[in-house]
């Protein structure tokens, strides 16, 4: 191995702040090639070449940046003091400043270096080199740690919860506000709130109220894929991991994101004991308030509690007890936002609306007619049924054609 090869392999190994990265699959084939070249072994110095390159074509074909993206999403000490906004020795920043100015020569190195010292006449491939001013890119990563997050909230933007742990959602659904139609003043409602929370300006935990598919979840998401350039990330909860909720909050109050808590199509039965819990968590105690986070819940009762007949049973001051019970965790929101089911004109404004966003070709009567029988068929006027007579007009149009 020529001596410049041989300090990138010994740079890679000296990593401390972005020590993680060799964890990765792509960087520790990288660290087996620069082994194989310090040997005299030709089949094993071909063998780590095409690893290496093969390793690096499932994400990219550009060494570059690649080892800049692993950069700037690695959650190491560095970033992790500086979005805590703690103090961060000179030792330190001296020890940033090397290693980034390694993995940045690293970066550089260009496949025919490599090739050029390996004793063999066949193809191996190539890859391209970036330009890229890595201190600076980390500088601008740091300087903007509000809006880009770190770690796994830098890579993704919309998660559930799993085993206690969030985890990424790797392909969401990216439903878009101009995609969705109606109910303009319900989803300008939740917007404005989400910019507050965005600002660091307070904001409200959101009840979502209404007849089923009438777009409450569906605006949830598409306000948070619509503001996600901004910082903010929205993670997916299930009614009965609600007792989660807290120590989610707990490890997510320091983050420099803004997050919105989503639990959808919210309802409990009276002696739910997950009841307790949410009222607990919306009522703000110790270990479940953060500047940073707010809860939007959708829910197709306004009291989220479904009362039984028996609730009603009783005398006259236990009954009020149990209705007051059930009322008071709606109360508990800050906002409480209703979707109704939408009159003829304002379902028909929805199928209009899908049916230019869809350019389907049919006239406005026999997009009404149509829909209007669609509807009938479907128990009702809503959002889902506008959405899903477009969807069935057009798998007839592409049938037809």
């Amino acid at each position: 191995m020529n001596d410049r090869l041989y300090n990138l392999h010994c740079r890679l190994n000296s990593l401390v702040i972005f020590k993680d990265i060799l964890n990765c699959r792509t960087i520790q084939s990288l660290d087996r090639l620069f082994e194989c070249m310090s040997a005299e072994n030709t089949i094993e110095q071909v063998r780590a070449y095409s690893d290496f390159v093969s390793n690096l074509y499932r994400h990219h074909n550009d060494l570059s940046s690649y080892i800049l993206t692993l950069i700037l999403e690695d959650e190491n000490i560095y970033m992790i003091r500086k979005s805590h906004k703690l103090s961060i020795s000179e030792k330190m920043q001296d020890c940033l400043a090397s290693e980034l100015e390694s993995l940045q020569m690293i970066a550089e190195l260009k496949s025919e270096e490599i090739r050029n010292n390996i004793d063999y006449s066949g193809f191996l491939p190539d890859w391209d080199n970036s330009e890229y001013d890595f201190k600076a890119e980390y500088k601008n990563r740091v300087d903007n740690i509000d809006r880009y997050g770190y770690g796994i909230y830098a890579k993704y933007y919309m998660f559930i919860v799993k085993d206690g742990n969030v985890v990424p959602v790797k392909y969401p659904d990216e439903i878009r506000l101009s995609q969705l139609i109606g109910y303009k003043k319900q989803r300008q409602l939740i917007i404005e709130n989400t910019v507050a929370l965005i600002e660091g300006k307070p904001a409200s935990n959101v009840l979502l109220t209404g007849d089923a598919g009438t777009g409450k979840s569906s605006s949830v998401k598409a306000i948070a894929n619509e503001y996600r350039e901004s910082g903010l990330r929205i993670i997916e909860i299930r009614k009965d991991q609600l007792r989660e909720i807290p120590l989610i909050i707990d490890n997510l109050s320091k983050n420099p994101l803004k997050f919105i808590l989503f639990i959808d199509d919210l309802s409990f039965a009276s002696d739910d004991d997950n009841f307790g819990a949410l009222k607990a968590i919306l009522e703000g105690s110790v270990s479940a308030r953060a500047d940073n986070i707010v809860i939007y819940a959708t829910g197709n009762r306004r009291h989220l509690v479904k009362e039984k007949f028996s609730d009603r049973n009783g005398d006259d001051m236990h009954r009020n007890d149990t209705m007051q019970e059930m009322i008071s965790l709606s109360e508990r929101f800050g906002l409480k936002i209703s979707f109704s089911r939408p009159n003829k004109s304002e379902y028909l404004e929805i199928v209009y609306g899908l049916a230019q966003q869809k350019k389907l070709d049919m006239t406005r009567e026999e997009l009404e007619a149509e829909a209007e029988r669609f509807a009938v068929a479907r128990s009702g006027r809503s959002a889902r049924a506008a959405k899903q007579f477009i969807d069935k007009m057009l798998t007839c149009h592409d049938t037809l054609e």
